[in-house]
C-alpha cells in the first residue's frame, strides 16, 4: 500500500506538470521571427553571459551558423509574458548534392573523440541519424542568486514571476528534452547525439532518459563528451509522470508541423 507521503508528492508531481504544461507553450519556429527569436536568445546565452560563440550579427545581437538551414528548431513561450523561456534545435545530416559538408556538427569538432564501436554518426544511416545542440533557457527562467533578485527588483521593467509560476522553471529543461524526441520521430529518425556536460546525462537519467557515452571527454567550452541516445528508448523509458505532458507536446508540434505543410502547399498553387 502506498504511503499517504507517497501519494501526495505524486498529486504534488502532477500538479507542477499540470502548471508548467498551462504556464507555456511549444512552438515549431518556422518564420523568420520566430528564429530570430531563438537566435537572439542564443547570443545572450552563448554570446554575452557564457563566450562560447562569436556573434552572427552583433548589431541585431543573433547567433546563427550555417547548421540552422538544416535544422528543426523548438522554443518554449511563456504564455502570459509572451517571452521567449527556452530554445533547441535538431540539427540533421545535409543530403544536398550541393553541399561539401554533409556531416553533423558534432563529427566536424569531436570526431576523433568518438570511442564506441558501432554508435557512430558515419556508420548509421544518414536518414536515421539528428543532433540536438543550441539549448538554451533565457535567464530570468532559470534559479536565480539572491544577487539576482536584487538587480531585478532595481529595474522595474523586469517581469515579475508569481512563486507558482518560479516552480515550474526546472521543467524548462525536461521539456526541451522532450521536445526533441517529438522532432526526431516527426522526422521518422532514430539515432540522437549530442556534445555534453558530464552532469546534464546525470540529471536527465533522473527522469529516465539515459544516454549512452560514446566519446572521450574533450575541451570544448569545457568538458564534454559525445552521447548517444535511440528515440524508441527513450520513449519507452520516459517516466510514467511525463507522458501527458510529453503527448501535449507531441500534439502542439504535430498540429503546427501539419499547419506548415499545408500553407506551403497552399503558397505553391498561388
Amino acid at each position: 500500500m502506498k504511503s499517504c507521503s507517497s501519494e501526495s508528492n505524486a498529486e504534488s508531481s502532477t500538479q507542477l506538470l499540470d502548471r508548467f504544461r498551462s504556464g507555456f507553450r511549444f512552438m515549431l519556429a518556422t518564420s523568420d521571427e520566430d528564429k530570430r527569436r531563438i537566435y537572439r536568445l542564443r547570443y545572450e546565452v552563448y554570446c554575452e553571459e557564457l563566450g562560447y560563440e562569436e556573434p552572427s550579427d552583433a548589431r541585431e545581437r543573433l547567433e546563427y551558423d550555417e547548421y540552422d538551414k538544416r535544422s528543426l528548431h523548438c522554443l518554449i513561450e511563456h504564455r502570459r509574458s509572451g517571452k521567449t523561456a527556452g530554445c533547441m534545435r535538431l540539427v540533421l545530416p545535409s543530403t544536398g548534392a550541393d553541399c561539401l559538408d554533409t556531416r553533423l556538427p558534432l563529427q566536424s569538432y569531436a570526431g576523433q573523440s568518438f570511442t564506441h564501436a558501432a554508435l557512430h554518426p558515419a556508420l548509421l544511416a544518414k536518414d536515421e541519424i539528428c543532433e540536438v545542440s543550441r539549448l538554451a533557457i533565457s535567464r530570468p527562467f532559470r534559479k536565480r542568486s539572491v544577487k539576482d533578485e536584487v538587480e531585478a527588483g532595481a529595474k522595474s521593467t523586469l517581469l515579475e514571476f508569481t512563486q507558482d509560476e518560479k516552480q515550474t522553471f526546472p521543467v524548462i529543461v525536461v521539456g526541451l528534452f522532450l521536445a526533441t524526441y517529438a522532432l526526431v520521430g516527426m522526422t521518422n529518425r532514430r539515432h540522437v547525439f549530442a556534445m555534453m556536460e558530464p552532469k546534464l546525462p546525470r540529471l536527465l537519467a533522473m527522469s529516465g532518459f539515459h544516454f549512452t557515452k560514446v566519446g572521450d571527454t574533450i575541451d570544448f567550452h569545457g568538458k564534454r563528451s559525445a552521447f548517444y541516445i535511440d528515440q524508441h528508448q527513450a520513449e519507452r523509458e520516459i517516466h510514467a509522470k511525463l507522458l501527458p505532458l510529453y503527448q501535449h507536446i507531441q500534439d502542439e508540434l504535430e498540429s503546427q508541423a501539419n499547419l506548415s505543410t499545408r500553407q506551403r502547399a497552399l503558397a505553391s498553387m498561388t
